[in-house]
């Protein structure tokens, strides 16, 4: 059986409110009628919240303005509908700016106050709606940074999944910039503390004794300079959850402090006497080696076993390049939104040299590589930074020299190969666009004269089988093409 509806009337007229209480209740609902806007607010006040309340403008002592008024301060999601014998322009716009959701001129048919109270029942449903929205998109946000598409990625995803209702520290591991913060994030808006606070500390930014006063507090004249006390980021993550990022970097004796709070679930803030009670969960993460850190002393064992219950390894961007495109998309999305522009539509030789390139950075180069590229708007641009850092990392990375032949040069060594290298570059280029010279030479960033020459240079005239370059050889020898335009 429905629950019907409750509607308060609040008219100071005995007619008017027997008229609306029979009209109402022949309908279905629940209805109770009062004289005056005291009698109104004392029972929203005690508690009782009727789905309507009818409510007159001309009444003695509390008209129904200030009535209104005094509902809106006690809650303000009230459904109110107003009724006046008086349609002034200033009346209606100051309670439909205090809250009322409609407002009906007496005498009024009975279908404008159907219409006036479905008006109501939508608006209450929309409002509904959109905050169950904002809360779902609070809760899925980091999700949206979470693209996985590779299978390592999918693997996290459901590990994620598995431990984040599980009250257990995590362990997350990784290279600076894969995400770590991201896990950790979508960790704890899928546990059961996703409504208490989320803290995270780095406590590679901090030497030792502030980072200690950071993470557990101080009293007033613990040290000098302390002139008031001060809760630390263990206490204002209480109930929720902490995250301690460059956890390997935090000092030896700092570390089994934080061991003794995670056995003990209590501390003493610096200069303090007394214990302070915790509950927290703690997530860990780090960019080191841990084994080799425990090896040398600069990360304690029991410390380690105690913060690896459960584990995540999150793997470079280089690999799971699947991912480069989504990301690039998303990044794109977020910062045209972001600056107030219109995102800008990467070429496919754009998208082909940022799933080519390593990203040593990983994530956070990639987004700071799309920031400035909606920034700037230059495709071409864009590209030819792709291929010049990827040439300076290839120079920079320690690889196997070719031996020097005792007849050869220095110079005519290096003309030599730059050659070889240049040919691969333009022959792979020529492929990938079918042989479309101009598309080629806005690949290789130089000018369409210039590639036909090299093209002559190289006897590229036609079509030919040859070897892939592989693409860090394509990479440098672009680079090194587009050092010789016309």
């Amino acid at each position: 059986m429905a629950v019907k509806e409750k509607i308060l009337v609040v008219d100071d007229e005995p007619s008017i409110r027997k008229y609306l209480q029979t009209l109402l209740e022949v309908d279905g609902f629940d209805v109770e009628a009062v004289s005056s806007g005291k009698d109104a607010l004392a029972r929203v006040n005690k508690g009782e919240r009727p789905d309507f309340i009818i409510l007159d403008v001309l009444m003695p002592e509390m008209n129904g303005i200030e009535t209104l008024k005094e509902l809106m301060q006690v809650d303000r999601s009230l459904n109110v509908i107003m009724l006046s014998c008086s349609n002034e322009v200033g009346t209606v716009v100051e309670a439909i700016r205090i809250g009322a959701h409609d407002y009906l001129t007496k005498p009024f048919e009975k279908t404008e106050l159907d219409a006036a109270m479905l008006k109501s029942r939508q608006k209450k449903q929309l409002a509904t709606e959109n905050q169950a929205l904002r809360d779902y998109c609070d809760q899925v946000t980091e999700d949206l940074s979470f693209l996985a598409a590779s299978p390592q990625m999918v693997r996290i995803r459901q590990q994620i999944l598995q431990i984040a209702p599980v009250d257990v520290p995590v362990f997350i591991c990784g290279e600076s910039g894969v995400g770590k913060e991201v896990v950790s994030r979508m960790i704890h808006l899928r546990s059961k503390r996703r409504n208490q606070p989320f803290v995270k500390v780095n406590c590679a930014a901090l030497p030792g004794e502030l980072l200690e006063s950071e993470l557990f507090g101080f009293e007033q004249g613990a040290f000098t300079g302390a002139v008031r006390s001060k809760p630390g980021k263990f206490e204002m993550a209480n109930k929720g959850t902490i995250f301690l990022d460059e956890i390997a970097e935090m000092s030896t004796h700092l570390q089994a402090k934080l061991l003794h709070v995670l056995q003990d679930h209590q501390y003493s803030r610096l200069g303090g006497r007394h214990l302070v009670e915790t509950d927290v969960r703690v997530l860990a993460a780090t960019n080191v080696d841990v084994h080799e850190a425990m090896k040398t002393g600069r990360f304690r064992e029991d410390l380690y076993y105690r913060l690896n219950v459960l584990s995540i390894n999150v793997p470079p961007l280089r690999e799971r390049t699947a991912e480069i495109p989504l990301l690039f998309r998303h990044f794109l999305t977020k910062y045209s939104e972001k600056f107030g522009k219109t995102p800008p539509g990467p070429s496919k030789y754009l998208l082909d040299a940022a799933v080519n390139y390593p990203w040593p950075g990983n994530l956070r180069e990639l987004e700071n590589f799309v920031k400035r590229y909606v920034i700037l708007e230059d495709d071409e641009g864009s590209l030819r930074e792709l291929v010049e850092m990827s040439a300076t990392r290839q120079r920079t990375s320690p690889r196997e020299e070719p031996a020097l032949p005792k007849e050869q040069g220095l110079k005519a060594l290096v003309r030599g190969l730059k050659d070889e290298a240049e040919m691969e570059a333009i022959a792979d280029a020529l492929e990938k666009t079918r042989w479309c010279r101009k598309d080629a030479a806005k690949m290789l960033g130089i000018s369409y004269k210039a590639l036909l020459y090299k093209m002559r240079q190289f006897n590229l005239d036609t079509p030919r089988a040859r070897k892939p370059a592989s693409p860090s050889a394509v990479e440098e020898a672009t680079s090194a093409v587009g050092t010789r335009r016309d």
